[in-house]
C-alpha cells in the first residue's frame, strides 16, 4: 500500500502536526515537499497523504487517500519525493486495481509494469487531430442518430435498471473484438456490488483479457475518490501513446468525481462557491476531462454516466459536465418498458456530430428526416390513444405506420445479452443501418408485419424474418400503441 520512493538523496522525514479526519499538518525540518506530493505516515508507513498546500516554511497540509484510524502527533511521515504512481504495461490487461495500482481481483501480482505520475498534461494543440472522425460503436440507434466522436467525449444518462452497464458491455465487446481497441473502465464512487457485478459480467461475456478495470470505491476518503480518474487515465494515455492502439474510457459517474472535489475543498477549508461547490471545480473538471483528446498516435474515447442532481440541468455539476460532453445518450425507461432495447430516447438524445459537414449530407439528412417522422409519431400518441387509429387521415397513418417500423429497426440483439435473449447479437456497419432506416423511409417495407424489423441486424434480415406475404392479407397494419410486436 506504501507509495514508491523516488529520493535521490537523503529520505526527507517529517513529523505529523495535527489530524482532523482526512486532513493531516506535518511538519519538516529540512526542505519543504512540493504540492502533489505524497507521504507515507504512521508507524509502518501505511498511511498515504497527498500533500495539497504549503501552510508556512515548515508545515504542508494534505489530504489522506487511506483512513487515518491509529494516526497521532509526533508520528513520522516520509516524503517520498514525488506524486502518486499508477502503474502501465500490458500485464495491466483483464486486471482489476485500487487508486494506489494495487492489484484487487485476488490474482497475482503485477510483473514487467513501469509507474508513471498520475498528474500529466493535456497534450498540446500541435499533437491534436484537427479532424473530425466519427467512432463507430455498431449499434444502429447511436451511429445514425447520436454518432460518438472518435477522441470526444459523451455522457450516458439513465436511471437504474434501463440498460445503461448492457449498453457500455456492448460497446467494449465491439471495441475489442472489431476495432483492436482496449477498453478502461473507470469506477468513480462505485458501490462494491457494482464492480463485483461488473468484473463478472464482462468475464462471463469474455471481454476481459483486453479491459483494465479501475476502482476507487464509495467507502474510501474523498482523496482516493478524487484520484481514480487520474489514474485511469494515465493508463489509457500509455495505450494511446506508447501502444498507439485506440482507447474506449468508461467512467462511472462523473459526478461523483466532482462530488469527491467537493469534500476535498470542504475539509481543506476553501470557501464554497455556488450551491456548495468547490471554487475551483471548473479547473478541476477540465484538467481531467482535456486529457482525453485524440492525437497523431491515437484516441482515447470516452463515455461517462452523468447524475444530474435532483433533475436540474442548471446545477453548476451537470453544466460544467455539459460543456465538455460532444453527444449526449440519453436512456427511457418507457422505451425499455416496451421492450425497444436499446432504451436511447432518439428524440432526447443528441451529438454536435450530426452535421452535414462531419457526417455527410445524406447520413444528416436521413438522420433528420428520422426524427421528424418519430416526433410526428409522438404527438400523434394522443390521439391515437383516445379516438383510435382509424381517425387519423392516411397522410398521418403512414407516418404511423413508417414510425413504428423504424423503431423496432433501431432494436438490435447484442452479443453480450445473447445468452438470455436467444438472439444472436449483431454488428450493423453505418452505411448497412443508413440503407435500412432510408428503405423504411421510402415506405419499401409497408406490407411486412412489424415483428419482422424486431431485433434484427441489416434490413436484409427481415426478409428471412417475414413469413411468406399474402397480398389478400393486410401485413401493414400497425399494432395498437401499448402492445408490443
Amino acid at each position: 500500500m506504501t507509495a514508491r520512493h523516488t529520493w535521490e538523496v537523503a529520505p526527507n522525514i517529517g513529523s505529523v502536526a495535527s489530524v482532523r479526519g482526512s486532513v493531516v499538518d506535518v511538519c519538516f525540518e529540512t526542505r519543504l515537499p512540493p504540492i502533489h506530493t505524497v507521504l507515507n505516515a504512521g508507524v509502518r508507513g501505511d498511511i498515504i497523504i497527498e500533500v495539497l498546500a504549503q501552510r508556512d516554511a515548515r508545515h504542508v497540509r494534505g489530504i489522506a487517500l487511506t483512513p487515518t484510524q491509529g494516526l497521532a502527533r509526533g508520528m513520522p511521515a516520509v516524503d517520498t519525493g514525488g506524486p502518486l504512481q499508477a502503474p502501465v504495461g500490458k500485464a495491466l490487461l483483464s486486471r482489476m486495481f485500487d487508486v494506489f495500482g494495487n492489484v484487487i481481483d485476488r490474482g497475482s501480482g503485477l510483473a514487467g509494469v513501469e509507474w508513471r505520475s498520475v498528474h500529466n498534461d493535456p497534450p498540446p494543440l500541435a499533437r491534436r487531430s484537427t479532424t473530425s472522425e466519427v467512432f463507430e460503436t455498431g449499434i444502429k440507434v447511436i451511429d445514425v442518430l447520436v454518432p460518438l466522436e472518435r477522441g470526444g467525449k459523451a455522457g450516458l444518462f439513465g436511471g437504474a435498471g434501463v440498460g445503461k452497464t448492457v449498453l457500455l458491455t456492448e460497446m467494449i465487446h465491439n471495441m475489442v473484438g472489431h476495432r483492436e481497441g482496449v477498453s478502461i473502465f473507470c469506477g468513480i464512487g462505485e458501490r462494491c456490488r457494482e464492480g463485483e457485478e461488473l468484473y463478472r459480467d464482462m468475464k462471463e461475456a469474455g471481454v476481459l483479457p483486453n479491459m483494465v478495470m479501475v476502482f476507487g470505491q464509495m467507502n474510501e476518503p474523498p482523496g482516493a475518490r478524487f484520484r481514480v480518474g487520474h489514474a485511469a487515465l494515465t493508463m489509457a494515455e500509455y495505450f494511446r501513446d506508447d501502444e498507439h492502439r485506440d482507447v474506449l474510457l468508461l467512467v462511472d459517474n462523473i459526478f461523483r468525481f466532482i462530488q469527491a472535489g467537493m469534500e476535498v475543498s470542504g475539509l481543506m477549508g476553501q470557501m464554497p462557491s455556488r450551491l456548495g461547490y468547490q471554487p475551483t471545480m471548473g479547473t478541476e473538471l477540465s484538467g481531467l476531462e482535456e486529457r482525453i483528446a485524440n492525437t497523431d498516435s491515437g484516441a482515447i474515447t470516452s463515455i461517462q454516466a452523468v447524475y444530474v442532481p435532483a433533475d436540474d440541468f442548471t446545477d453548476p455539476a451537470a453544466v460544467h459536465s455539459f460543456s465538455h460532453l460532444s453527444a449526449s445518450i440519453v436512456l427511457s425507461r418507457k422505451r425499455a418498458s416496451e421492450g425497444l432495447f436499446p432504451a436511447i430516447d432518439p428524440l432526447q438524445s443528441s451529438s454536435k456530430m450530426a452535421t452535414p459537414g462531419i457526417v455527410g449530407v445524406r447520413h444528416y439528412q436521413i438522420a433528420q428526416e428520422i426524427r421528424r417522422t418519430l416526433a410526428q409519431y409522438a404527438d400523434l400518441k394522443d390521439i391515437i390513444a383516445m379516438l383510435g387509429l382509424e381517425q387519423l387521415s392516411p397522410e398521418d397513418r403512414k407516418v404511423v405506420a413508417r414510425a413504428r417500423r423504424l423503431e423496432r429497426f433501431l432494436t438490435q440483439p447484442f452479443f453480450t445479452t445473447g445468452q438470455f435473449t436467444g438472439h444472436e447479437g449483431r454488428l450493423v456497419s453505418l452505411q448497412d443501418a443508413l440503407d435500412g432506416c432510408e428503405r423504411i423511409l421510402q415506405d419499401e417495407f409497408k406490407d411486412y408485419p412489424e415483428s419482422s424489423l424486431y431485433m434484427i441486424g441489416s434490413i436484409d434480415e427481415a426478409d428471412k424474418k417475414a413469413p411468406s406475404l399474402d397480398p389478400q392479407v393486410p401485413q401493414g397494419k400497425p399494432i395498437p400503441v401499448g402492445h408490443e410486436s
